[in-house]
């Protein structure tokens, strides 16, 4: 199996304190050699740093994500601005719009939305987004915003709204919950679409695959999640994996990780 590089995972959340350095050997032993680990707070961003210093293949993007919008202040974008400089991280993110979760002033979300996006529009970097029963705000605010690229995470939206990202520069990311059977729309979508467009990720802890059910995801998971997707295109799984690393490299400026390379940083 060729390298397989996981474009979203949360390494610094805490149900990885306990056993975060096997969590790591077990991704590597499953080919698993290079992980984007994007931020959800500000509070965050010293550790998540930290963390992808001391570990290989481990990269980082800093945002703030739109659940834990109580945890943000405005003076953040300006903080995040100077992170950005100093740090020079893979991405600006995870960012973006949630209107399923009841109670997230929606106005304030696209504040801190659209105040990241220009980020990533000024400091040329892609945006990792969170979109969650709100794929057209997400979509009318890249145009507003205009001169992005990135990717839009544990995409669940329809086939137009998939093509407009694509007609827009953007990827989708594709983890667990297309494993499930039930998962039809989902399933339809990644048989047909174009792979130039396609990542692989976990998500992990959350959203654990068919195989882990209700149990907690890591990286590990990641060549199940390639097995199926190359099983309902009709293609080798390697085809897959190559495919979405080379995507991923190219969308975060990653270094070619070789095989078996765990120091690739």
């Amino acid at each position: 199996m060729p390298v397989l590089t996981d474009s979203h995972c949360h390494l610094d959340a805490p149900e990885f304190d306990h056993d975060l350095d096997a969590v790591i050997r077990r991704a590597h032993a499953a080919g698993v050699m290079r992980q984007v680990i994007p931020a959800v707070e500000a509070k965050g961003w010293p550790r998540l740093r930290n963390l992808c210093r001391a570990g290989a293949g481990l990269f980082p993007a800093y945002g703030l994500h739109p659940m834990y919008l109580s945890s943000h202040h405005p003076a953040h974008l300006r903080e995040l601005g100077e992170w950005i400089a100093r740090e020079r991280p893979v991405a600006v993110g995870e960012c973006g719009l949630d209107f399923f979760v009841d109670g997230l002033d929606q106005n304030a979300q696209r504040l801190y939305f659209d105040g990241q996006l220009a980020l990533a529009r000024d400091f040329d970097l892609p945006v990792i987004v969170h979109a969650r029963r709100a794929v057209d705000a997400v979509i009318a605010s890249f145009k507003r915003i205009g001169g992005l690229r990135g990717v839009v995470h544990s995409f669940s939206g329809s086939p137009e709204q998939a093509r407009q990202l694509w007609r827009l520069g953007f990827l989708v990311g594709i983890g667990g919950p297309a494993t499930y059977s039930r998962a039809n729309r989902l399933r339809g979508l990644v048989a047909e679409m174009p792979l130039e467009h396609l990542l692989l990720e976990t998500d992990a802890p959350d959203q654990p695959d068919a195989g882990i059910r209700g149990q907690r995801n890591e990286p590990a998971r990641l060549p199940f999640i390639c097995q199926t997707i190359a099983e309902l295109r009709g293609v080798d799984a390697e085809v897959i994996a190559a495919a979405t690393s080379a995507n991923a490299q190219r969308l975060f400026k990653l270094p070619v990780a070789a095989s078996g390379d765990v120091g690739a940083t």
